[in-house]
C-alpha cells in the first residue's frame, strides 16, 4: 500500500507512523497539497486516495497481499527543490526489487531481480496485477486530473491501434532495459506523476537562456504557429454545447461507478459519432450502495471491537494493582513493645 505522509499537529509528521492516505480526511489532503511540490495537486492526491481504498478492498475480498510502500511528499518551502526531492524519492521507490548480495540466485543468469518472471507481476512488490484487473480493473479507477484519461487508457492500450498492450517496466524506471514485469496500480500512478514532474522540469529548463543558446547552436529554432491552424474543428451542435460540463461529469463518474455507461455509435462511412446513449443501471447502483453500507458497518464493528479490546487490556492491567492495594490495606502493622 502506497502511503503519503500527512501533516500533523505542531509540525510533526504522521507518516512516521505509517498513516495511509486512504484514511485521511479532506482537511489533511488539502493541507498536504498546499505545501512542497506544486505538481502534487489536490486532485492527484484524491485519485491516489481512491486507488488506495480500492486496493484495500481488493486485498480484503480477494485475499490479495498488498505490500505497504511509503512515499512522503517533500515539505521544502522552495517549490523547485521540493519537486527534485519528490523525483528522487519516486525513482528510489520505483526501482525493481533486487535479490540480496549474498543470495546465490542473484548471480544466476536473469536472477538479479526478485520479480522478473511474469508479465502480470509488479516488479517492485510482487503484486499479482492480473487478479486486480479481473477483479475490478483498478487501472481504470485512477485518472489524470488534466486529461481525464485513466492509467489503463494511457499505459495499457496501444496509443496508435487502441489494442490492449501490457505496460512493461524498465530497470532504470524511465529508461534502461525492458523487464518482463509491470507496475501495480499505485506504483503506476506514482510513475505517471514522476513523468509529469520531469516534464515540468524540462519545460522550465528549456526557457533558460543557456538552453536556448544550445538549441540555436544545434540549428533548432522555434516557429510560432497560429492557434486557428492547429485547433481541431468542433462538430458539436450549438444546442449541445451547454451540456459539455454535464457530459464531463458523466465521463468522470462512469469510471468510478459501474452503473453509469456512455455508449457511442460511430458512423462507418463518415467516422463521426452519430448516436450517444447514457445508461443508468439501477440494479448496479443498488448493489454498490449495499456494498458501501456493508463496508461501513464492518468498519464500525471493527472499531467497536478495537475499543473493547483496549478496555479489557486496561482492566487486566488495573486488576493486579487493585488486589495489591487491598492486601496492603488489610495488613495490620506490627507494634514493637
Amino acid at each position: 500500500m502506497l502511503n503519503f505522509g500527512l501533516p500533523g499537529i505542531g509540525g510533526q509528521n504522521q507518516a512516521s507512523q505509517g498513516a495511509p492516505l486512504a484514511g485521511a480526511n479532506e482537511a489533511h489532503i488539502k493541507a498536504l497539497s498546499q505545501q512542497g511540490n506544486p505538481g502534487l495537486t489536490y486532485g492527484e492526491l484524491m485519485e491516489q486516495q481512491s486507488a488506495q481504498a480500492e486496493m484495500m478492498r481488493a486485498a480484503t475480498e480477494q485475499n490479495i497481499e498488498v505490500p505497504k510502500v511509503n512515499f512522503y511528499p517533500s515539505r521544502h518551502p522552495n517549490a523547485v527543490k521540493a519537486r527534485k526531492q519528490d523525483i528522487k524519492q519516486a525513482y528510489r521507490l520505483l526501482r525493481p526489487a533486487k535479490r540480496g548480495v549474498f543470495s546465490p540466485r542473484r548471480w544466476w543468469f536473469g536472477g538479479k531481480y526478485r520479480y522478473n518472471k511474469h508479465s502480470h507481476v509488479c516488479v517492485v512488490d510482487g503484486c499479482d496485477c492480473e487478479t486486480l484487473i479481473r477483479f475490478d480493473n483498478l487501472y481504470m479507477r485512477i485518472s489524470d486530473e488534466e486529461t481525464g484519461r485513466s492509467l489503463y487508457e494511457s499505459y495499457w492500450l496501444n496509443q496508435i491501434t487502441g489494442e490492449p498492450q501490457g505496460f512493461i517496466a524498465r530497470e532504470g524506471v524511465t529508461g534502461g532495459r525492458a523487464m518482463r514485469g509491470t507496475y501495480c496500480p499505485e506504483h503506476l500512478h506514482l510513475f505517471h506523476l514522476l513523468t509529469k514532474w520531469e516534464e515540468e522540469e524540462d519545460k522550465e529548463q528549456k526557457d533558460t537562456p543557456k538552453s536556448i543558446r544550445d538549441r540555436v547552436k544545434r540549428g533548432v529554432s522555434t516557429v510560432a504557429v497560429p492557434i486557428s491552424v492547429v485547433k481541431k474543428k468542433d462538430n458539436t451542435p450549438p444546442m449541445l454545447q451547454k451540456y459539455e460540463q454535464f457530459f464531463a461529469e458523466l465521463e468522470k463518474d462512469s469510471k468510478a461507478y459501474s452503473g453509469i455507461n456512455i455508449l457511442h455509435y460511430r458512423n462507418p462511412v463518415t467516422q463521426l459519432n452519430d448516436v450517444t446513449m447514457i445508461v443508468f443501471d439501477l440494479r448496479i447502483f443498488q448493489y454498490e450502495l449495499e456494498q458501501m453500507e456493508a463496508q461501513a458497518a464492518e468498519a464500525f464493528q471493527g472499531m467497536l471491537q478495537q475499543q473493547q479490546q483496549m478496555q479489557s487490556q486496561q482492566a487486566s492491567i488495573m486488576a493486579p494493582q487493585a488486589i495489591v492495594a487491598e492486601q496492603q490495606a488489610n495488613e495490620v502493622p506490627m507494634v514493637q513493645e
